[in-house]
């Protein structure tokens, strides 16, 4: 099996958020949104993650500070997301084997797709291989562009695309997966011809392609993963889809929820078969349910926190830990 590693691109700046927080450090649903994209690439065999940091690169650095398995990679300039990912040349220009170019602001990403992508990938025995998301509005996302055959000819991002290519509505919400011999080897021919005068880690493909190399898409990505936060709205919005998921899971293994509008649970939390959890509740961090309990209403149980089987957590009960909490 190849080995595999990541590069998370997390050194951007949201301007339209108005903050002095790196973006990646915003929460979803108690953790920040790069927690979420590290979990995914663990879950697929990565044991090695390089994270491109620039603004507030102390700040996040400083939260991940105990993941033993992540390089920190500074990208000094902003010059767009190819310039980002050849930032790691030293650190793998020496490395065979499959390279996973992720976004670190992306908390909606599940693991299931990756492993699609990884499949999909080792399947075709492709240069490069991305997951792609059919959406309705595709307003924002680059167009993923196929010739009457299906095979992917491109990709075009929104602000240079003609009236034609606008209406395309598969999208790249930025899932890839190289070889990264090929990868970094096309990087050095990617040039910032385009409207916004930055290097894009899309214009690769267009080089693998021009060299006889095969580039495979899988339509792997669902629309609510390729939600993008760039204002405070989208992150409440990413908030809401994630919080649905979280409770949905739980429904399914056998837990009650009473009222999911009205009721808060951290996906680190554990909950046990014929758990009932009523309005107005809030679960925040790596709390354990046993099976058979009542939770609430309003009640807050906080990290560290372990209720045993068949317990009852009463109204208005908070309670406390001094455990540290990791991302």
């Amino acid at each position: 099996m190849a080995q595999r590693v990541a590069i998370l691109l997390a050194a951007g700046v949201s301007k339209r958020m108005k903050t002095h927080l790196p973006k990646v450090l915003h929460e979803v649903c108690g953790r920040p949104m790069l927690a979420y994209v590290l979990d995914a690439c663990r879950s697929v065999g990565v044991n090695k993650i390089y994270v491109v940091v620039g603004f507030g690169a102390e700040k996040v650095k400083a939260r991940f500070a105990d993941a033993g398995d992540i390089v920190w990679v500074h990208q000094d300039k902003q010059l767009g997301t190819a310039h980002a990912v050849g930032c790691c040349r030293e650190h793998l220009q020496d490395f065979d084997g499959q390279t996973l170019v992720l976004c670190g602001d992306g908390p909606l990403i599940r693991a299931k797709t990756l492993e699609v992508l990884v499949e999909k990938h080792e399947t075709e025995q492709a240069a490069a291989t991305l997951a792609t998301a059919l959406l309705d509005d595709p307003s924002g996302y680059g167009r993923i562009v196929r010739d009457a055959d299906g095979n992917l000819q491109g990709i075009v991002e929104d602000s240079d695309c003609d009236p034609a290519q606008k209406a395309i509505n598969e999208v790249n919400p930025s899932y890839y997966l190289f070889d990264n011999q090929l990868l970094f080897s096309a990087l050095e021919q990617v040039k910032a011809d385009n409207v916004k005068g930055e290097f894009y880690v899309t214009d690769t493909l267009a080089v693998l392609l021009s060299a006889g190399h095969k580039i495979a898409a899988v339509t792997a990505v669902q629309p609510d993963e390729a939600v993008s936060v760039n204002s405070r709205d989208q992150l409440a919005f990413a908030g809401k889809l994630l919080q649905r998921r979280i409770q949905q899971e739980l429904m399914d293994n056998g837990v009650t929820i009473v009222d999911p509008d009205t009721t808060w649970i951290d996906n680190r939390a554990r909950i046990g078969q014929d758990t009932i959890i009523e309005p107005f509740t809030c679960i925040t961090g790596k709390v354990t349910i046993g099976d058979d309990c009542r939770i609430g209403p309003f009640a807050c149980l906080r990290h560290g926190t372990t209720v045993a089987d068949g317990a009852a957590v009463g109204a208005f009960t908070e309670s406390q830990s001094t455990e540290k909490m990791q991302p």
